[in-house]
């Protein structure tokens, strides 16, 4: 009884009240996540042009839709919920069900905060990737929570729902959905960042004639050492495939007498012998 995890600061009996609180909680965090990301893409649009408002438009669009994604999930997993609850208790209170498997009621409320803190953090990320403030690895980080912690929900869902159940099926196929717009958050964000960090490379407009002349030289000079470094690469490369012919060569020489003839290896074509003269 000592080691069972417990929830801090509440009664058994409260679980039930917290397990509704967590899920309105969580709906009402990504509601408000969908909301802050619309003022981010009418901010957006305002502020920026050009690449920078492609870029920003097409991670925010994924963002949007990652949410929603989510939203669905988390309506499913509480219709789910309750079906779990209706199904089990029996003739005692919800409340009682809650208290008598306050382990897996722990579970879920902890997958559903889960959800939610990485549904929050995913948009202050965006937000922070719009204004040029953060990174855009954070983005990539939160949408792999997300994917990790909506895992953990359906998995904490699953324990106690029929293998039959339709709402668990429809929460199965959302967590997939769930992934694969995470996946599109993470594919959005690296193409927008080889976007941006290409477009800064390439942009000489502010330079001066000297500053001009300064990156010409040392282009020219990381060009000189790239050709060196090819050049070697290529010695390199002959040398080995000529050490690769010549042990291949030496596998079909004719052994020393007592010596048992190695097979043939196949594969390796091998010039045919020159005809000696009588």
């Amino acid at each position: 009884q000592e080691l069972r995890p417990k929830s801090l600061d509440i009664k058994q009996e409260e679980l039930g009240d917290m397990v509704e609180k967590e899920m309105a909680s969580t709906s009402e965090a990504i509601e408000d996540a969908v909301r802050r990301i619309e003022e981010m893409m009418s901010q957006a649009r305002n502020e920026s042009s050009g690449v920078k408002l492609e870029v920003n438009e097409r991670i925010l669009n994924s963002c949007t839709d990652l949410m929603k994604a989510i939203r669905l999930l988390v309506t499913t997993s509480t219709n789910l919920q309750k079906e779990i609850v209706e199904s089990g208790r029996g003739a005692a209170t919800t409340q009682e069900f809650y208290a008598k498997n306050s382990r897996w009621t722990e579970g879920l409320i902890s997958a559903s905060k889960a959800v939610g803190w990485g549904a929050t953090q995913l948009v202050e990320s965006a937000d922070r990737v719009v204004l040029h403030t953060g990174k855009y690895e954070e983005l990539i980080v939160c949408s792999h929570e997300i994917a990790a912690s909506t895992a953990q929900l359906v998995a904490a869902s699953k324990v106690k729902a029929e293998k039959s159940s339709r709402n668990l099926a429809r929460l199965q196929e959302c967590s997939r959905n769930v992934n694969e717009m995470a996946a599109n958050v993470v594919a959005s964000t690296k193409s927008g960042q080889e976007q941006i960090e290409e477009k800064d490379t390439m942009d000489f407009s502010g330079m001066s004639l000297i500053k001009l002349k300064k990156e010409e030289m040392e282009t020219q000079v990381k060009v000189l050492e790239l050709e060196k470094r090819l050049e070697g690469e290529r010695i390199r490369l002959g040398e080995l495939r000529k050490q690769h012919y010549v042990l291949a060569g030496g596998c079909e020489d004719a052994p020393e007498d007592g010596e048992a003839r190695p097979a043939p290896r196949r594969g390796i074509l091998k010039k045919p012998p020159i005809a000696q003269k009588p």
